[in-house]
């Protein structure tokens, strides 16, 4: 329903890391995941890693929130492929006769929220709601089993109807593929205002785009122009653009490796997008109102390689309340490469809209290819739609000290492949997320519970 619009505010809601992070290298097209495939993992430090982020972000005055992890191993999914008995004779058998898809239900991918949806603000749609629209991730199979939960998960903590809309993940198959959030942009002068929302595709099934030639397009067009229908979007307020797809070759499996906005800013690679003139113009276009900045790095100055090794464009960039100019959230990495470092050093120093650079340490999740854009979801919320939100999942000091504590009770600090194999794991991890529903008071959303 339309509804008077008032103050409104960018949060992120990052993925708690879950019980089974490690590295099962799953992830075709991701150069960091497969590079460190089979290495031993830390869940607790991951877990606590991504807590002192969403706390680092809260102490500067951002509005930060957080999902919950899934459910693994995921018993259903290896019912519905034929292992039966208990649970833990079911994950018994698939260690002894399927250990690949054993890794597959066992990823705890879903911390990635970037993928989790892709979100409307209540501006943008024709029925004044925030709209949701789970990914349904149908590249990969181990990601592929998410979007049911996810959408629960969703629905249970933005619950009020009157303010939230959700819809189902889309049909599978390749057509409308939809990796969600990570290939999606919105450009607006404030958060609450009519905005502009940019999506990114890999590839138009239907209309003969030149593909990548080495991993695939997850992403496809067809499913962007379902998602904006479902969301209500003004088609005149919308644009729709590809990926370039040497860069999903170099390894930018989805487009927030290779480009980052916030606001009227667009920070990207020379070699994002198939065509960045023609983005440029329509976007001004489409928007003549916003003075947009686009703030592009030079091939000569950074390469794909080291775009993709130090994941620089995979940051988060934020508008700090109180701050005139804009501040990147950056992995470690990007210190460490030296290139992507001068990069930065560069921006900060010289005449960008983008003047602060906040290095932290998200090491157990850049393992598998995922820096701090790919551990949150950006969701705009006005006051009212804040206060609608009934569930424990907008955190403060107190509650991030009650995570911490969460996760040094039940979360393991090494896990290696072999260890998927471990009934007591799945237990484990039943015993966690079932306290974690009770913390966040969302109910039964997994599988187990209900």
């Amino acid at each position: 329903m339309a509804h008077e619009f008032n103050f409104s505010r960018e949060f992120n809601f990052d993925g708690l890391v879950g019980p089974t992070h490690n590295y099962a290298g799953l992830s075709f097209g991701n150069l960091a995941s497969a590079g460190n495939a089979l290495m031993v993992s830390n869940p607790r430090e991951g877990a606590l890693q991504g807590i002192a982020k969403m706390r680092r972000l809260m102490n500067l005055g951002m509005k930060q929130g957080f999902l919950p992890p899934h459910e693994r191993p995921h018993i259903p999914t290896l019912k519905r492929l034929g292992f039966s008995g208990s649970d833990a004779e079911i994950v018994a058998k698939a260690a002894k006769d399927a250990p690949g898809l054993l890794r597959n239900c066992s990823a705890a991918s879903a911390m990635w929220t970037a993928n989790a949806a892709t979100v409307s603000p209540s501006s943008d749609t024709a029925d004044g709601r925030v709209h949701f629209t789970p990914a349904n991730l149908t590249a990969m199979f181990h990601r592929a089993i998410e979007p049911v939960v996810t959408g629960r998960c969703l629905a249970a903590i933005f619950a009020d109807e009157d303010h939230f809309a959700h819809h189902r993940h889309l049909p599978g198959g390749n057509q409308f593929g939809d990796e969600g959030a990570a290939n999606h942009n919105r450009f607006c002068d404030d958060y609450g205002d009519h905005g502009v929302e940019l999506f990114v595709y890999g590839q138009q099934f239907f209309g003969g785009d030149q593909a990548p030639k080495k991993f695939p397009a997850r992403h496809t067009r067809e499913a962007s122009e379902a998602v904006a229908r479902l969301h209500g979007l003004n088609m005149n307020r919308t644009a729709f653009v590809q990926q370039n797809p040497a860069a999903i070759d170099a390894g930018a499996f989805h487009n927030d490796v290779v480009a980052v906005s916030n606001r009227n800013v667009f920070f990207y690679h020379e070699l994002a997008f198939a065509d960045p003139q023609a983005l440029q113009a329509q976007l001004r276009t489409l928007a003549p109102e916003i003075d947009f900045q686009f703030v592009e790095v030079a091939t000569d100055d950074l390469s794909l390689a080291d775009a993709v090794t130090s994941y620089l464009f995979n940051s988060q960039l934020i508008s700090i309340p109180g701050r005139d100019g804009m501040s990147l959230i950056l992995p470690l990495e990007v210190e460490e490469t030296p290139a992507a470092k001068a990069v930065v050093d560069a921006l900060v120093s010289g005449n960008s809209p983008i003047d602060e650079a906040i290095y932290m340490d998200v090491r157990q999740s850049m393992r598998n290819g995922g820096g701090p854009a790919c551990l949150r979801l950006r969701v705009v919320l006005d006051d009212a739609q804040e206060q609608a939100i009934k569930a424990k999942a907008i955190v403060d000091e107190a509650l991030l000290q009650r995570l911490e504590a969460w996760v040094r009770t039940h979360y393991r600090d090494r896990l290696s492949p072999e260890d998927m194999a471990d009934p007591a794991l799945l237990m484990e991890c039943r015993t966690a997320l079932d306290e974690l529903t009770q913390i966040m008071a969302i109910g039964a959303v997994y599988d187990f519970q209900r």
